[in-house]
Parts: C-alpha cells; structure tokens; sequence
C-alpha cells in the first residue's frame, strides 16, 4: 500500500470514498480543469508545475522548484499583493506559476512588512524553533528528536533570507520601496508537532517609539476591502502576557474560523534602540503551506488574474 499518511482530522464526508487517479496535464485540461494546487515534493514539482502552465491550468504552488524564478511571483498577499504583476512578463502568453514561500518565511514577512517602513533595518536576526511537521513525510526519526533539539536544517537559513528579502521589495520599478537589509537566520528543529516559533531582533537605523510600533502592528490589515474568504482579520495578533506566543496555546491564532492557523502571533516585544527584539509564531502546514496556497488563489481571483478582472492588486 506504500506509506500510511495519518492525519489529526476526520477525513470529511465528501472525500472519504474518493479515488486517487493519475492524469497527464492534457487530459486534465479537456476535462475543463481551471486551477491546479501543488504539494508535490520539491525536486520533483517543477517539471509537472510548468507542464501544466503551458496547458493553461494555472497552478498555486507549494513547493521550492519556482520560487526564484524571475516571472513566478512569491506572495504572501497582506505583504507583496503587487507582486502577481509579475504575471504580465510570462512568455507567450503561458499560464500563472504562483508560489507560497518557505513556511518559516511566510509568517516572518508578515510580522516584518509593517515595521520595515518605521525602523529601516540594517539586519534582521532569526532564530527558528521550526515544527516537526515542516519536515513533511516521513519527518524526522523519533530517536532523533525526542529529548533533543536538532541546530540544522538543510537549505533552511538560506532560503528564510532569500526569499523575505525578495518579497519585501517591490515588484513595480516605480514604486520607491527600498530594502537595505540584510537578513540573518539560524534554524533548528525541535520537538513540536505544529507551529514555527522565531525569535527576531532587528538592527533598526531609525527610531520611532514603541507605541507606533505596537500601531503599525495592531493596525496593519492590508486586505481589509478585498472579502477574501481565508485572510485572517487581524493578519497580526499582539500578545502582552510575557510567556506568549506559545505553539501549543496560538499556533491556530485567526479569525473567522476559516482563517484559522492563518493569524501570525507576535509577543515579549522589547525596544532598546537601535535593536527591536520580539518572538513570531505561525502555523508553518497553514499560513505555510496549504492555507497561503488558497489565499494567494483567492487573491488572484479577486485581482482579475483567475477569471473576470475586479480590481488591482493592493500595494
């Protein structure tokens, strides 16, 4: 039978007598298949992925193969909206690619992208306390982790600053957003099931107050008039107590339920200037992985790149 997935939820009722069956991107697209999502193991995604581009089924990816590609746009939507113009420059007039992030850097842009503007980093230090479930299938050997914490993870630290620098930019040449930062990772696994736990501090060259740091934060809601059904509103949750956020207590942090897991939590905020020091957690299978993946669709929708046009892209 090949390997066994357990999931912590009940199969719903409308999938549990469905059947797995293969298809070539041709024969999906004659059988009026508009949008695929991707979840294929990297390595092995890209090849598929482009295939059914060119057939003109756009595919909203999870996986690594696309994402520094020039014409792909990497989105976290409440961050780099602008960023589906990108789409504009496929060749040939081919069908959208559009890629999640890594899960550690999807919820770290989001905590960044408010406060960038405010504190004009000269770096950004992370250290990830990163879930076994960002190991994906089969994960990590029990007698590797259990009692232990393990300080590497393959291409993880290049890929966290590579990938928020990138969606921290703008996509317009117009628009004057600079970025003149670095970023600086270091990347463990522990003995979490969900939830990717990030201590961030910042190497600020400006020095607004607390208060309109905690502001910026508490007020950043960029998809606010877009209704889209899986954005979490707030997309930020501020924490006062000094033992949050947690993995076990916020890792589901978001609301309307739809939006569960969505929600990035932020808490223990410390400004001593010029460095600004706070912990992050979000769901990395969620706001991550499967749940970025519908939002950034439901983006593209709203935005006309799926369908009928309604509306630009916030910047």
């Amino acid at each position: 039978m090949g390997d066994v997935w357990l999931l912590p939820e009940e199969i719903p009722d409308t999938l549990a007598r469905a059947r797995l069956t293969t298809a070539t991107p041709r024969e999906l697209r004659r059988a009026g298949i508009e949008v695929a999502f991707s979840a294929l193991p990297s390595g092995k995604a890209g090849t598929i992925e482009t295939a059914l581009a060119k057939k003109g089924i756009p595919v909203f990816s999870n996986a690594s193969d696309h994402r520094m590609d020039r014409d792909v746009p990497l989105l976290v939507p409440e961050v780099n909206a602008d960023h589906l113009d990108l789409l504009t420059a496929r060749p040939g007039g081919r069908a959208a690619i559009v890629n999640n992030p890594n899960c550690t850097a999807a919820g770290l842009v989001v905590g960044l992208a408010p406060i960038v503007p405010l504190l004009d980093p000269v770096r950004v230090y992370v250290a990830t306390y990163q879930a076994l479930s960002g190991a994906g299938v089969p994960g990590v050997p029990s007698l590797h982790i259990a009692d232990n914490v393990v300080p590497f993870i393959a291409d993880e630290e290049e890929k966290v600053a590579a990938e928020s620098l990138r969606m921290l930019r703008s996509a317009r040449p117009r628009d004057a957003r600079p970025v003149r930062m670095e970023v600086v990772a270091q990347c463990a696994r522990v003995a979490v099931r969900d939830g990717h736990l990030e201590a961030v501090t910042i190497e600020a060259r400006r020095r607004p107050s607390l208060p309109e740091i905690r502001a910026a934060w508490t007020g950043f809601d960029p998809l606010a008039l877009w209704d889209l059904p899986t954005a979490p509103r707030p997309p930020i949750e501020l924490r006062s107590e000094p033992d949050r956020p947690q993995p076990l207590r916020d890792r589901w942090a978001g609301s309307p339920r739809r939006a569960r897991g969505m929600a990035v939590t932020i808490g223990r905020v410390r400004w001593d200037p010029p460095l600004l020091r706070f912990f992050l957690l979000s769901h990395n299978a969620v706001r991550g992985g499967a749940g970025g993946s519908v939002l950034n669709a439901e983006l593209a929708l709203r935005a006309g790149w799926l369908g009928h046009p309604v509306g630009r892209p916030p910047s």
